[in-house]
C-alpha cells in the first residue's frame, strides 16, 4: 500500500564538479531603504572587473558571481563606498540580515512616540477655536522631537542618498520635512522681531503640522512595508529548520558497536547512523540494513510513504514512518538534499527583477526639477523683478507645494486598506510589488495535493461485500499508513466495522501490505502484485496510469474485492479554475504524483496542461521554462517541495494550510484551504494596484500644476498647505474604496 520508489532529486547545483572559474558568494546588505538603494549597489558591483552582481531589496542581500581576480574584501568596500554594510554571509547559515535602518523595531518607537507628539499638534493647528496665547510656541516644542528624532531615518537615508549622487524617496521627505519645519521656526523668529510673543498675527503662517503629519503617515507606511519584507527572509530559515537536528552514529563492529549521539554537524561521508520510527533521517544516504516506509512529503508533496530497504536511497529531513533502519551518510552538509532546496529558494528570490516604485522613479528626475524650480524662482524675483523676500516667499511656496506628503501616503494608505480588507476576507499580500504582479500574470500553475485535491487518502470505490470490508477495516485500523487509515475510515462511515472483531498475529509486509488473522479468518491486503506472488489467483490488474491507487484484499487466501484509494478533489476547484479562466489565466497543473491521477484531477477541474512526475527541482525548471517562453507565471502551492517555485514565479501564493517555508516564500498567502480565494486574491490585488496608481496620478498632477502657480507668486503659503492637506484626504479617501472590495 506504498508508492514506487521515485527517482531521487538531482544533486545539489553547489556539487563540485568540472572545471569551472565561477565563484559565488551572498551578500548580507544593511542599509538599503528603496529600489534606487538596490540599483546604485548594483551597478557599483557590476562595474567591478569579473564581477556579475544582483541585489535583492526585500532580502537585503546581493548574490554575486565573479569571474576576474575581485576578492571578498573589494566587493564589500565596493559596497561601503556606496554608502551601506555589506558581510560575506556563511553557506546555508538559515539566519536573516539584520534590517539596521528601518527596522520594525527601531520604527515602531518611533512611530508611537511621534503619533502622541504630532495628534495636537494637528489638532490644535487646524482648529482656529484651540488658538490660545501662546499655542505657537507648544505646536512647537511638541513639533521639533518628531521633525528631528521621528523623522531622523529618512534625514539619515536622504544624506546618504546624497553623499552617493542622487535622490530616492527619502530625498522627497526629507526636503519637506526639513522645508516646512524651517520655514516655520523663519515664521517665529519674524514675528519674535516684531514683538508679537503670545498672538501670531493673521498673516503669519506656520506649518508644523505638515511636517509632522508627513513623518508620522510615513513612519507607519514604512513600518508596514518593513513587515511584509521580513516575510521574505523567513523561508530559507524555516526550510533549513526541517532538517535533524542529531544522528545516532554507530561506531565500531560486531560485540564492540556503539551508538553514539553526535550533532548532524558533525556527521561525515561515510557515516553510519540508525534511524528510529518516527525520526528524522539525518543526511542524505543509502539504506545498508533494515526496511521501512519513509515520508517523503517535504520532498514530493505526497502523502503517501515510499517502501525503502537495503540498497535503496534516502534524503535527508524525511521521516522514517515505521521499521529500524541504518544509514550510511553519502552527502553532508551543504551538499544534501535539502541544502539543495534551501539554495533553490535562495537563488529563486535573488533572481527576481527588484521592482521600482513610480513614486522612487520619477523622485530621481521630480526632486532635483523642483529644488531647482525653486532656486530659480528665488533668483527670477531677486534678480528680475527686484525684491528677494518676495522670492523667498514664492521659492518656499514651491517647496511645500512641493512636499511629498500625498506622494507618500499613495501606497502605504491603499496598502494598509487592501491587508486590512484582505484578512478580513482570508487573503494576505505581502507589499506592493505583489499587486504589480497580477496585472501582468497570464498563467497560473497549480499543485495538486493540498491546493486543488484534499491531500488526504480517502476511499473512492471498493467491491468487497461489507462482512469482508469490516475484516479489512478492522485490520488495517492496526496501521498508521495513510491508505490503511482511509480504509479504515471508509469501513467506520460505511457502518461496518465491528469493535468486537478479534485481530491477532498483525504484520507489516515491507513492498506494500499488511498480513493479519481477524475473527479467525487469515487476510493478506496489499498492491495486487504482493498478493499475486502470495499466489492468490484472479486478482485484478494494476495499471500504471490508474487515477486511484488499488489495493486487493484476500480472505484465507480467496481473491475477495478491492478498494480503490485517491486524494479527493477540492469541491470548489472547478469553479475556481472557472474564475481564473476569466480573468485571462491559464491553468497548468504541476505535480510529483504519477500521470494517471495527474489526468484524472485536471480533467474534474478543468485543466488542460498537465506536468506530472516533476520533482522540486523540476518544478522550478517548469517555471522556468513558461517564462522563458514568455509567460508571466503565478503559482500556487502548499508544500515544502513548492518553496522554490513559488519564490521563483512571477507571483507565488501558498494556501493557508501549508507548509511554513512555502507561506514564507509566497507573495500571497491564503489563509484557508479554498481554491476560490485564489481568483478572488488577484482581484483584491490588481483593485488595490489600481487604487495605488490612481493614488500617484492625483499626488503628482496636484504637484505638477500647483508648482508653476506657486513660482510666478500666485499662491500663498497657507493655500499651498490647504491644498497639500486636501491631496492627503483625497489620497486616503481614495484608498478607502477598497473597504467595499467584494
Amino acid at each position: 500500500m506504498t508508492a514506487s520508489r521515485s527517482p531521487q532529486p538531482p544533486a545539489p547545483s553547489g556539487a563540485p564538479g568540472g572545471d569551472t572559474a565561477v565563484r559565488e558568494l551572498d551578500l548580507d546588505i544593511t542599509g538599503m531603504t528603496c529600489a534606487s538603494c538596490s540599483a546604485r549597489i548594483e551597478k557599483k558591483l557590476n562595474r567591478l572587473d569579473g564581477v556579475s552582481a544582483s541585489v535583492n531589496l526585500p532580502l537585503n542581500s546581493a548574490h554575486v558571481e565573479v569571474t576576474g581576480a575581485a576578492s571578498d574584501e573589494q566587493i564589500t568596500d565596493t559596497v561601503s563606498r556606496a554608502g551601506y554594510s555589506a558581510t560575506v554571509r556563511e553557506p546555508f547559515t538559515g539566519t536573516g540580515p539584520e534590517v539596521v535602518d528601518y527596522g520594525t523595531g527601531r520604527l515602531r518607537p518611533r512611530l508611537i512616540g511621534s503619533a502622541i507628539l504630532g495628534i495636537p499638534v494637528v489638532a490644535i493647528s487646524m482648529v482656529m477655536s484651540w488658538h490660545f496665547p501662546g499655542w505657537h510656541w507648544v505646536v512647537t516644542a511638541l513639533s521639533l522631537p518628531v521633525v528631528t528624532w521621528g523623522a531622523w531615518p529618512f534625514h539619515r537615508a536622504a544624506f546618504k542618498a546624497a553623499r552617493g549622487g542622487s535622490t530616492t524617496m527619502d530625498t522627497l521627505v526629507s526636503i519637506g520635512i526639513t522645508v516646512a519645519t524651517l520655514y516655520s521656526l523663519v515664521t517665529l523668529g519674524i514675528a519674535v522681531s516684531q514683538g508679537h510673543i503670545l498672538h501670531l498675527p493673521h498673516d503669519f503662517h506656520i506649518w508644523f503640522e505638515a511636517a509632522v503629519a508627513i513623518t508620522v503617515f510615513l513612519l507607519l507606511g514604512r513600518l508596514t512595508e518593513e513587515r511584509a519584507k521580513g516575510s521574505a527572509t523567513r523561508a530559507l530559515r524555516e526550510l533549513l529548520s526541517l532538517g535533524a537536528r542529531s544522528a545516532t552514529v554507530l561506531r565500531g563492529t560486531g560485540a564492540d558497536r556503539t551508538e553514539v549521539e553526535v550533532p548532524v554537524e558533525e556527521l561525515a561521508i561515510g557515516d553510519v547512523f540508525r534511524v528510529r520510527p518516527g525520526e528524522k533521517i539525518a543526511t542524505d544516504g543509502v539504506v545498508v540494513a533494515g526496511h521501512t516506509a519513509v515520508d517523503e512529503s517535504m520532498l514530493s508533496g505526497e502523502s503517501v510513504p515510499v517502501e525503502v530497504a537495503e540498497g535503496d536511497p534516502v534524503t535527508g529531513a524525511t521521516v522514517n514512518t515505521s521499521g529500524s533502519i541504518e544509514v550510511r551518510a553519502t552527502r553532508v552538509g551543504a551538499e544534501t538534499t535539502l541544502a539543495a532546496m534551501a539554495d533553490l529558494v535562495t537563488r529563486a528570490q535573488t533572481g527576481k527583477p527588484p521592482v521600482q516604485r513610480l513614486a522612487d522613479r520619477v523622485s530621481a528626475v521630480f526632486v532635483p526639477t523642483v529644488i531647482a524650480i525653486a532656486v530659480l524662482t528665488l533668483l527670477v524675483w531677486g534678480l528680475l523683478v527686484g525684491t528677494w523676500t518676495g522670492g523667498l516667499h514664492a521659492a518656499l511656496t514651491v517647496l511645500i507645494i512641493a512636499c511629498p506628503c500625498a506622494l507618500g501616503l499613495a501606497t502605504p494608505t491603499a496598502l494598509a486598506v487592501s491587508s486590512g480588507r484582505g484578512s478580513q476576507l482570508g487573503i494576505l499580500v505581502s507589499g506592493p510589488e505583489v499587486m504589480e504582479s497580477t496585472r501582468t500574470v497570464d498563467t497560473i500553475v497549480l499543485d495538486k495535493t493540498g491546493t486543488v485535491t484534499e491531500g488526504r487518502m480517502e476511499v473512492v470505490g471498493h467491491d468487497l461485500s461489507a462482512e469482508h470490508l469490516a475484516l479489512v477495516g478492522a485490520a488495517e485500523s492496526r496501521s498508521e499508513h495513510p491508505i490503511a487509515q482511509a480504509i479504515a475510515r471508509s469501513a467506520s462511515a460505511a457502518g461496518t466495522a465491528r469493535s468486537g472483531l478479534e485481530v491477532r498475529d498483525f504484520e507489516n509486509i515491507p513492498g506494500g501490505g499488511i498480513r493479519a488473522v481477524v475473527n479467525g479468518h487469515a487476510l493478506l491486503v496489499g498492491r495486487p502484485g504482493l498478493l499475486r506472488e502470495a499466489g492468490v489467483p484472479g486478482v485484478a490488474e494494476e495499471s500504471d496510469g490508474a487515477a486511484a491507487t488499488l489495493v486487493a484484499a484476500a480472505v484465507a487466501g480467496t481473491y475477495v474485492g478491492r478498494v480503490e484509494v485517491a486524494d479527493t478533489v477540492k469541491t470548489s476547484a472547478r469553479d475556481a479554475i472557472a474564475e481564473l479562466r476569466e480573468l485571462g489565466l491559464e491553468p497548468v497543473l504541476l505535480t510529483g504524483d504519477h500521470a494517471g491521477a495527474a489526468e484524472a484531477v485536471a480533467a474534474e477541474v478543468g485543466i488542460e496542461r498537465v506536468h506530472a512526475d516533476v520533482r522540486p527541482a523540476d518544478k522550478v525548471a517548469v517555471i522556468e521554462e513558461l517564462q522563458s517562453a514568455g509567460r508571466s507565471v503565478a503559482m500556487v502551492g502548499d508544500g515544502v517541495n513548492d518553496a522554490a517555485a513559488l519564490a521563483r514565479a512571477d507571483l507565488g501564493l501558498a494556501m493557508g494550510s501549508g507548509t511554513d517555508a512555502a507561506i514564507a516564500a509566497s507573495d500571497i498567502t491564503l489563509v484557508s484551504s479554498d481554491p476560490q480565494q485564489i481568483p478572488q486574491a488577484v482581484r483584491l490585488s490588481r483593485r488595490t494596484l489600481a487604487i495605488i496608481k490612481g493614488n500617484l496620478f492625483w499626488a503628482f498632477a496636484y504637484n505638477t500644476a500647483a508648482i508653476p502657480i506657486a513660482a510666478l507668486g500666485l499662491l500663498d503659503p497657507m493655500i499651498a498647505g490647504a491644498a497639500m492637506a486636501f491631496s492627503s484626504v483625497f489620497v486616503v479617501l481614495n484608498s478607502l474604496r477598497l473597504l467595499r472590495f467584494r
